[in-house]
């Protein structure tokens, strides 16, 4: 679908470029911190925190990387209240700082042998508080990437923030290799562990800096002159949108299933647990931080990509790509090679790439401007609920139940179906005006049903 060139003014180019290295930089932080957490959930806490609970202890732990996702609707209904209300930037500062806040004070909690059950209950209070951060930081960055943009490269600027994502893996996953190499064995579990936590203060004052310096949306400031903020936007999102918003997160739900095989911590736990591979920790770090920066650069060509064919042709080729991942990564895996086990999280890292790099722009695309911060914000956490919450949980659940990872695979496979079916149901509407001046175009509704 064409559409005419817009009749807002665009950022000019510097700025463009400053916002695009503002939004990875915040984002990088923000999930930086998120997979510290998923990582020594597998690694660290199920020994630390929740081995008073007994056998399930693994489980539990796992499911405290879920809990966040609980809360994650809640960050975005404040987030989009008032990032619709009141400005995309200030919600991305305040969403920078407490998860940043989070993190450190994760960093310096007693362990389960020192206060007992408090400090089970401390550590999942700090995650909730992590969940309600990441609620409200994604579609605060998104927005404030695309809405930037020019309408033939909002694929290529919206993946700025989708790649913070791998980056924050990436980070994550070297800084606990590393850290694996300078604290060794039990050093690991007495203190090492701790330090990846407390680096979060100085990264969340960078991003903090660097956030500061940007402008505000173009759209918003429009809004803002012409006085037409809504009052109420989640309240008009879902008695007009409703349908779209549920569409919407299915997409999302399909990526994130699979995609937290790795960043939720599972294949880490996977691979190293005794009697089960019970592969060396190091090693597997370092094929998580390869798989992340293959997602990273998958999902920086898929932004570009969904620029010269669509956001929905883009996505129904990850949608291929990422089914192939998910038949391909037990197989591999399980030889219990090291080798073999980066192939396989490389080639599911292309896949989830693809399904993750349109994204942004898609998103932002779908919704009006009065009330898109809470569209795309609702809308991913959603997803992440009803898709990559759990997905750890029920993927340890399925392999005691079954005995293989073949149940696994099937669950993935079918979540990955999912996602096609969503991306299937959604017209393309790449290029559309985003500002005001367009609010009825952009009102009506995408849905192909």
């Amino acid at each position: 679908m064409s559409h005419p060139a817009q009749t807002r003014p665009v950022a000019a180019p510097p700025d463009r470029r400053r916002v695009a290295f503002a939004t990875v930089v915040g984002t990088t932080v923000e999930w930086y911190d998120f997979f510290v957490y998923a990582s020594a959930a597998g690694l660290v806490f199920t020994k630390l925190f929740f081995a008073g609970l007994g056998a399930n202890s693994t489980l539990i732990a796992f499911a405290t990387v879920g809990v966040s996702f609980l809360f994650r609707p809640l960050g975005a209904f404040l987030a989009g209240h008032f990032g619709d209300k009141y400005g995309r930037r200030g919600v991305l500062v305040f969403t920078l700082v407490l998860m940043g806040a989070a993190t450190a004070l994760i960093g310096v909690l007693p362990t389960f042998a020192q206060i007992g059950v408090a400090a089970p209950i401390l550590l999942i209070v700090l995650r909730i508080l992590q969940g309600i951060s990441a609620g409200g930081e994604w579609g605060g960055a998104v927005l404030m990437a695309v809405e930037h943009a020019p309408a033939n490269r909002r694929g290529l600027f919206g993946a700025s923030p989708q790649i913070g994502v791998p980056l924050g893996l990436l980070l994550a996953s070297g800084v606990l290799a590393l850290v694996n190499l300078l604290a060794p064995g039990q050093a690991f579990l007495d203190w090492g562990w701790r330090i990846p936590f407390l680096l979060s203060i100085g990264l969340i004052l960078i991003g903090h800096w660097v956030r500061r310096r940007v402008e505000e949306s173009p759209v918003f400031k429009e809004i803002a002159e012409r006085r037409e903020r809504t009052k109420t936007p989640i309240v008009r999102l879902f008695r007009k949108h409703t349908p779209l918003v549920l569409v919407a997160a299915l997409v999302f739900a399909g990526n994130s299933a699979v995609g937290y095989m790795t960043t939720g911590g599972y294949i880490q736990n996977y691979a190293t647990k005794p009697g089960g591979l019970a592969l060396d920790r190091g090693p597997v770090l370092w094929a998580v931080t390869a798989s992340a920066a293959t997602w990273l650069l998958s999902t920086w060509a898929a932004g570009a990509v969904s620029d010269r064919i669509g956001r929905r042709n883009t996505y129904l080729i990850g949608w291929g790509a990422q089914l192939v991942g998910v038949f391909a990564l037990f197989p591999l895996v399980d030889t219990g090679s090291i080798g073999l086990l980066a192939l396989a999280l490389i080639i599911l890292s292309a896949g989830t790439g693809f399904t993750y790099g349109p994204q942004a722009a898609f998103y932002t695309e779908l919704f009006p401007a009065s009330i898109r911060f809470s569209g795309v914000s609702i809308s991913y956490a959603l997803g992440a609920i009803i898709g990559g919450a759990f997905a750890p949980t029920i993927a340890t659940a399925l392999v005691s139940a079954t005995g293989t990872s073949t149940s696994v695979a099937i669950y993935l496979a079918g979540m990955t179906v999912v996602g096609l079916i969503a991306t299937l149901l959604l017209r393309d509407r790449s290029g559309i005006p985003l500002g005001p001046d367009n609010e009825a175009e952009q009102a009506a509704s995408p849905l192909r049903f």
